[in-house]
This record gives structure tokens, C-alpha cells and sequence, in this order.
């Protein structure tokens, strides 16, 4: 048996010992203990699973239940020694693979004496990147492993990218399976030297690198003889000893973004979250954002009482002496140095989705405590992670990296990501199946979020509103190329007008040959097509008047897009409903006929889906009623 494992049962014996005898004691010690969190990365078969069982087995770092099994499996097979319970081991984190486990992130919690850890294990897969973004984006540390028979392979690169990308400052370069090459130094400075090159062309300033056989246990919790020529930290020294971000967070200015407002009387107001950075005490001067509203800290509550002081990493309420204006999604800063609040910004983008990315397209982000609906232009230019070149692209692919612009409905509290994770990092949800399609990290503000600012005028939307005499809608017709959309736009607007109504048709042709020239048929120029359109029916309602538009439209997300821009109540969707087969019949313009033979792409119905409405607020079947009975239906809703 080996020292490192005799050590390591000692120190197992004395906390069990701890434990036995004082329990308050031990859990103290344990709550005090710093966290860090890390993750193993690299290509497929580079051992992953095997570091993190030989971390697990040596250290003792195995939770009662695993130890328990090793044990009964041990028993089972009739085996003895140590080699035998590791190889258990190692084969249990292997089943979780066979099972699919770590096409996602698995993670293990586990302490020592000095540090607790929590580790995940990401899969090695290029296919699978957005699962690597997952682990990395809460990672204090990366593990990035090489395999010493093979050297610096494009997955290293792509993850080693990524960590760096993602703000993980401290990188740990593994050259593992060491043993395999007979623990050659010259083999190992090479691919140092190798890695060293890569890193300094995408910026990586500092890494720590080391030798290591994840199988045979070498330099992973003691130096190895077998490399007397290494004198760095053995992996777990290093991994006890590295001071992590949350520590360095400290020394940074308060930010705590506000999770919940506490208020369980009426004498007493809190407001709840987990500080960002920095430390904050009772007198400290602070400031809410985005309103800019300032205030003194009172008291900062915890159920453990109250603190003289509070830093990065704690969960706390703040009471203020002052009732000033604050909800969840707001930050508490420190007055002196507040962050900034734009609604304009470049950011890196990771597209996560198997959907390619709709430039246009609105997205819930969420930053922290902050929801906001956002949209992103089309990209500056996406990475190839493998040769750092940056490639022109109009969208993004699965898995693929590009910088772009994006724009928010209201003020975003944020800093660059380089210099605070929580209020610089986000991602962006779909507005109807809630799943998470990107991550990204946020760059900077864009000049004209700043330099651009709303200007008030005197004649309110209430006084044009009032001289039209009517009150403003959008009637938006929406439904397949040939169902009759114009034709009953057409006939509702010269009705209207004979009403004296003040009207404007917005058609889908006729815009095209002006505002929307420069717009194609592919999906992300459609996206665009209903933005621009949605945005002039906005001005539009603004002046006082019903704005009638005819727009196949095909999309949801889009229509509701518009519908969120519109006043509540003045949109009006119109989904006139003709079954595919009778608008291909019809097929004045021979559009359907060049789809079918092919010389018209991305053709709504044939080669293009288009999203029916789910709950339209008028609903004409043109099967069974002429143009005209539409169009008086249509009016008699909009004028009851």
C-alpha cells in the first residue's frame, strides 16, 4: 500500500474521529471550508472518468453509499487489493457513460481537509459543445486533458478556447497517460511547448501543466518516483491551493443583484440576493439600478442573524433607510462605482439549439435576476475555434461561435464579462418552448445605446389619436401565399374609408419594392421583413390610425413579436384559413408552380413551414364565404 493512500486513510480516520466526538464541530469546519468548483475537459478517451475515480479513490474522497458498493462488489467477485476496488471504480464512472450520462455534465461533490469541490465531468464530443459551455460556465478552474501518445488535438484547442472564452482563469494542462509512453520528459516538453504556442495566439496568459497517469495515480494526490524530473504541485495540492474567482470576486466593487423583495410585515423591507462581488457593510452608500435611486444599507439579515459585513459568494438581505424604488431584477451597487445600464451591445455568442439561429428573432434573455426580451442582429463573423480564423456567416449553426450585435426592450444592468461573470454572462431562451438555444457573454455597450436618446415631443399619441376620432388598430392579416390575404385587405380598407376611418394598407409585395428591397426569402430575411413591418404599424397606431397589413407571415414568434410592440388591445390577428390545396389551385402569381418544379426556393407551404395560428382574434375561412362577407365579418369586429 502506498503512502498516499496510507495518508490519505489517516485523514479519514481523524475526521470519522471528528465526527464522532463533535459533530457541531466538524460541520463548522466544514462550512468554512472555500469552495471550488472546476472541470475535466479534452477529447474523446483522453480520461476524464479515470482522473476523476483516481482523485476520488486515493484521496478517499468517495461518498459512504459509493464505498459501500466498491465494498459489495468486491465481496461479489471474491477480489482483494486496492488496484481491484479502483478498477470497480473507474468501471461504475465508465456505465455512466454507456447509459449516455456524460453526453451531458456529470458532476461529483467531494471535500478534503482544506477545500470542498465540485467537479464536472463534460463530455469530449465536438457534437456535444454546448454541453462543455454548460460545465464551464460556473467553473473556478479547467482540467484540460491531453493524451500523452496523441498531443494537442482540436478539441483541446476548442475546449481550451471555450474555458478561456467563458472566463476560467486558471487552466490546468494534464498530459496524462504518461505511463503509456514509458514516462519520457522529452515527449511531454514538447507538447507543452506545443500547447504553450496555441494558448498565447487566443490569449491565455498563464497555464499550470503537469504530468500525470490518471490510471497508475501519478502526481494526481502525491509526485510520482516514476518523474523525479517534475517538481511542480502534485493535481490535488494545486487543486487545494489555487485562489479561485470567488475569492478574487471580493476584491472587486458590490454588486448584488436583487432576487426577491422581503417584506413578511409592514415594518420590515428587504431585499434578497446572492452578492455578486465585492463586500458590503451597514452605512455603506449605495445605488439601485437601472433607476439610479440612491440609499444607505441599514442592516444586512441573514437567518444566522445579523452581519457587521457581507462579501461575493454569500446570500443575504439588505434592508435600506431609505424607501426607495427596487424589485427583483434590479441591482444594488455601491453609489461610488455603479455599473452601467444600456440597451444596446456586441456580445460572443454560443448557439446551442439544433435550429439554426433567425437574426431578428426575439428572445427572452436572462442575466442574473434580469429577464428581458432581446433580439440579435445578423453576426459580425463566426469562429473557427480550430484555426481562430473569423469566417463571414449570416446565422449560426449547432455548436458555433460568433460575435453579434443584440438589442433589449428595456435598460440591462451589465458589466463586461472579463470583469464580473454574473452581470456579463446570459442566455437566451425561446419565447415558446422555454428551452435555452444560446449562451453568451457580453463585451460591451454599443456608443449609440448611449448616445441615442428619446426625445419628448408635445402632441401626445393621446392628442393625434383624438383628431383621427377613431380609436388606432393593427388588423393583421396573416395566412398562405394565394389565401386571399390582399384581396380582403383591400376590400376591408375601402370600406373603412367610406366610414370616414382614417386607414393605411401595408402590403407584403408593395413594401417589398421600397422599405424591404434589400430583404430576401430565406428565414432570417422573413424574421426582418415582419420587424421592419411591425415597427411601422407601431408609428403607425402612434398617429391615430387602423393599420391593415398582408403578410403571409409564417412564423409565430414574429406575429407575437409585433404584437408585443403594439399598444395591449389594438392588435388584431386575422388568420384568413385556406386550406393549402385550394390556394395552390388558385395560384394567380405561379408561384406554387416554380416551388414544385423547384426554381423558387424557401416557398411558404411547399419548402417553408408555415405556423397556423393557435388563438387568432378573427379566424375567416374562405372556403365558406366570399371577400366581401370577410371583410364586413372583419369590420364588424373591429367596430362592434
Amino acid at each position: 500500500m502506498s503512502t498516499t493512500v496510507t495518508n490519505a486513510q489517516d485523514s479519514a480516520y481523524q475526521v470519522e474521529s471528528l465526527i464522532a466526538e463533535d459533530i457541531d464541530a466538524y460541520l463548522e469546519t466544514h462550512r468554512r471550508k472555500s469552495l471550488l468548483r472546476f472541470i475535466t475537459c479534452g477529447s474523446v478517451d483522453d480520461g476524464k472518468s479515470t482522473l476523476i475515480g483516481r482523485l476520488l479513490y486515493d484521496s478517499k474522497m468517495i461518498f459512504e453509499d459509493q464505498l459501500a458498493a466498491l465494498e459489495a462488489d468486491s465481496k461479489r467477485v471474491g477480489t482483494q487489493g486496492k488496484e481491484i476496488d479502483f478498477a470497480l471504480l473507474v468501471d461504475g464512472l465508465a456505465a455512466e457513460r454507456e447509459q449516455g450520462i456524460t453526453i451531458d455534465v456529470a458532476y461529483r461533490f467531494f471535500s478534503t481537509e482544506k477545500r470542498k469541490f465540485i467537479v464536472a465531468d463534460t463530455p469530449g464530443h465536438e457534437q456535444y459543445t454546448r454541453n462543455m459551455v454548460t460545465g464551464a460556465s460556473t467553473a473556478d478552474l479547467a482540467v484540460i486533458l491531453i493524451d500523452a501518445r496523441k498531443g494537442v488535438l482540436t478539441q483541446t484547442r476548442r475546449h481550451s478556447y471555450l474555458a478561456h472564452l467563458l472566463g476560467i482563469r486558471n487552466l490546468v494542462l494534464a498530459v496524462n497517460k504518461m505511463d503509456l509512453i514509458g514516462y519520457e520528459q522529452p515527449r511531454y516538453d514538447s507538447i507543452v511547448a506545443d500547447y504553450r504556442a496555441f494558448a498565447q495566439s487566443i490569449g491565455i496568459e498563464s497555464f499550470v501543466a503537469m504530468p500525470i497517469s490518471g490510471f497508475k495515480g501519478d502526481n494526481i494526490t502525491a509526485n510520482s518516483a516514476n518523474m523525479p524530473w517534475y517538481e511542480g504541485p502534485a493535481l490535488l495540492e494545486h487543486l487545494e491551493t489555487v485562489v479561485v474567482d470567488s475569492e478574487a470576486d471580493r476584491a472587486r466593487s458590490f454588486r448584488m443583484p436583487v432576487q426577491w423583495v422581503n417584506r413578511p410585515n409592514l415594518d420590515f423591507r428587504g431585499f434578497s440576493g446572492l452578492i455578486a462581488s465585492g463586500v458590503v457593510k451597514p452605512g455603506d452608500a449605495i445605488r439601485v439600478l437601472p433607476s439610479g435611486k440612491t440609499s444607505t444599507v441599514d442592516k444586512i439579515v441573514t437567518m444566522d442573524g445579523d452581519l457587521d459585513e457581507a462579501g461575493a459568494g454569500q446570500s443575504v438581505t439588505l434592508t435600506l433607510k431609505d424607501e426607495v424604488d427596487c424589485s427583483r431584477g434590479d441591482v444594488i451597487a455601491i453609489a461610488s462605482a455603479p455599473p452601467e445600464a444600456a440597451d444596446q451591445f456586441e456580445a460572443t455568442i454560443v448557439w446551442m439549439a439544433d435550429e439554426e439561429m433567425l437574426p431578428g428573432r426575439a428572445f427572452w434573455l436572462k442575466l442574473g435576476t434580469q429577464t428581458v426580451s432581446a433580439t440579435v442582429q445578423a453576426p459580425k463573423y463566426q469562429v473557427n475555434v480550430n484555426t481562430m480564423e473569423h469566417l463571414a456567416a449570416k446565422t449560426l449553426d449547432l455548436n458555433a461561435i460568433g460575435v453579434a450585435n443584440f438589442s433589449t426592450d428595456r435598460p440591462l444592468v451589465f458589466e463586461a464579462y472579463g470583469d464580473n461573470r454574473q452581470l456579463g454572462g446570459f442566455i437566451l431562451i425561446d419565447r415558446f418552448s422555454n428551452a435555452t438555444v444560446a449562451a453568451g457573454i457580453i463585451h460591451f455597450a454599443l456608443r449609440r445605446a448611449q448616445n441615442v436618446h428619446w426625445q419628448a415631443t408635445e402632441v401626445t399619441r393621446e392628442a393625434r389619436v383624438a383628431l383621427m376620432n377613431q380609436k388606432p388598430a393593427v388588423l393583421w392579416f396573416t395566412g398562405l401565399s394565394g389565401a386571399g390575404k390582399s384581396t380582403i385587405a383591400n376590400i376591408v380598407e375601402k370600406k373603412l374609408a367610406r366610414m370616414n376611418r382614417h386607414t393605411f394598407l401595408l402590403d407584403g409585395d408593395n413594401v417589398r419594392h421600397g422599405l424591404n428591397r434589400d430583404l430576401g426569402f430565406t428565414e432570417a430575411d422573413r424574421v426582418e421583413n415582419i420587424r421592419r413591418v411591425g415597427e411601422v404599424a407601431k408609428l403607425m397606431t402612434d398617429a391615430g390610425l387602423i393599420v391593415i397589413t398582408a403578410f403571409i407571415s409564417p412564423f409565430r414568434a414574429e406575429r407575437d413579436m409585433v404584437r408585443a410592440m403594439i399598444t395591449e388591445g389594438e392588435f388584431i390577428e386575422v388568420h384568413i384559413d385556406t386550406p393549402l390545396a385550394d390556394a395552390e389551385a388558385r395560384d394567380v402569381k405561379g408561384l406554387y408552380a416554380k416551388a414544385r418544379a423547384g426554381t423558387l426556393a424557401n416557398f411558404t407551404g411547399i419548402d417553408s413551414p408555415y405556423e397556423a395560428p393557435e388563438d387568432p382574434e378573427i379566424r375567416i375561412d374562405t372556403t365558406g364565404m366570399t371577400p366581401d362577407e370577410a371583410a364586413d365579418l372583419i369590420i364588424a369586429k373591429l367596430i362592434p
